[in-house]
């Protein structure tokens, strides 16, 4: 019934409706190029590590989140918004023309680029919620926020191998192009009043710096900022194994699509709930149940077994984001607007480096090791655990 009754007072609002619209179409693009990019790349090489690399190149802007975020709060933040969803959309038509390892290049350079926008678009997008969103409230919308993008696990991921299947990776690329046109759309009738930014006195250098010495400097957001980036090393190990476990269950690398959809439906029950388990539990015992859970998940994954697999992927989705939802929160309440686009982008940077370490670790792992022993697959439970002690001291 608080669940219920807290979600309606944040749908109430036609801002965080069209938000929360816009999060579903653009989420399940990504969600649908995420998983049919591996799959692409694993088709064309046959190399498993090949095809972790896709999320890896996706991932590594963040390592220049601080830069990034500096574009949130220098331009109108929903123009900013509308601007990179029409690159995008052209961007990823450019992916037709790969059919053979040959075209690679295009494909990593477009998710690359497709990465870099992404940390622009959610530090500008992250400032907008924080003006129009009660702050008592914060934890509910970005509970609902996650629900809604790591929900499209759920549908995406299992549209989009069955779309690869009929039409290949192009397919999909137009697909996801098609929902960045309808984000556009749904970007242009927020109402929101916006003043257009002060030209800044001093120079890019100087204003990133501003951001990252705020939040090394806060004495809250620091450690669990830290934690979260821990916890994210180890989920990235974890996650580029993915293609490694399915091939160790006997299937196609497709049925990464199933496993990631029931990741998704772990995560959209955690979404709901971590509004009133925030204000319940607090911060750092919420996120340290969640890494708690996370590990567990990781840990048995080492077992050959689908059942279990499913068992695993589910906890795996309702642990992770706990320590997402904290950190972002965290840094709308505690930051100032005109801050608020650096301070996210370079929070996200902490977070979200270390998962681009694991990734680009477990990808060479992967190559190394065939198959993957349960020894393996459980090396990165341990990371889990150091995490929550983060949290906790």
């Amino acid at each position: 019934m608080t669940t219920t009754w807290t979600a309606t007072r944040v749908l109430r609002d036609g801002n965080a409706r069209l938000y929360l619209t816009g999060v579903v179409i653009s989420g399940f693009g990504t969600s649908a190029l995420w998983l049919a990019s591996g799959v692409w790349v694993k088709d064309l090489t046959g190399s498993d590590g090949l095809a972790a690399l896709c999320m890896l190149a996706m991932w590594a802007p963040t390592l220049a989140g601080p830069l990034l975020g500096t574009l949130a709060d220098r331009f109108r933040r929903r123009t900013l918004l509308i601007a990179l969803s029409l690159l995008m959309a052209v961007l990823l038509l450019t992916l037709c023309s790969v059919d053979s390892p040959r075209g690679l290049w295009l494909l990593y350079a477009v998710l690359f680029v497709y990465g870099a926008s992404g940390v622009v678009h959610d530090a500008a997008e992250s400032a907008l919620i924080a003006t129009v969103v009660d702050r008592s409230l914060l934890g509910d919308f970005n509970g609902l926020r996650m629900t809604a993008n790591e929900g499209m696990k759920l549908l995406a991921p299992l549209a989009g191998a069955g779309l690869y299947a009929g039409y290949g990776g192009a397919g999909v690329a137009v697909l996801d192009a098609g929902t960045f046109l309808l984000a556009t759309v749904v970007y242009a009738c927020l109402r929101v009043r916006e003043d257009r930014p002060p030209a800044p006195p001093d120079r890019v250098r100087g204003r990133t710096a501003e951001g990252v010495s705020y939040l090394w400097g806060h004495p809250a957001l620091r450690p669990l900022v830290l934690a979260g980036g821990a916890t994210m090393l180890c989920a990235g190990l974890s996650g580029a194994l993915v293609y490694a476990v399915v091939d160790a269950l006997g299937h196609s690398p497709a049925y990464a699509g199933v496993l990631y959809a029931v990741q998704g439906a772990g995560s959209v029950t955690v979404g709901l709930l971590s509004g009133p388990a925030l204000r319940r539990l607090g911060e750092r015992r919420f996120a340290a149940y969640g890494i708690a859970v996370l590990a567990v998940g990781v840990a048995l994954r080492a077992v050959p077994d689908d059942p279990l697999a499913w068992v695993c992927c589910l906890a795996i989705g309702a642990g992770l984001p706990a320590v997402l939802i904290v950190a972002l929160t965290a840094v709308q309440r505690e930051t100032p607007g005109p801050l608020l686009g650096r301070v996210t982008a370079t929070a996200n940077t902490l977070v979200y480096t270390p998962n681009v370490v694991g990734l680009a670790a477990g990808a060479a792992l992967v190559e190394t090791v065939r198959p993957p022993s349960p020894a393996d697959r459980l090396g990165s439970s341990p990371c889990f655990f150091f995490s929550i002690f983060l949290f906790l001291t």
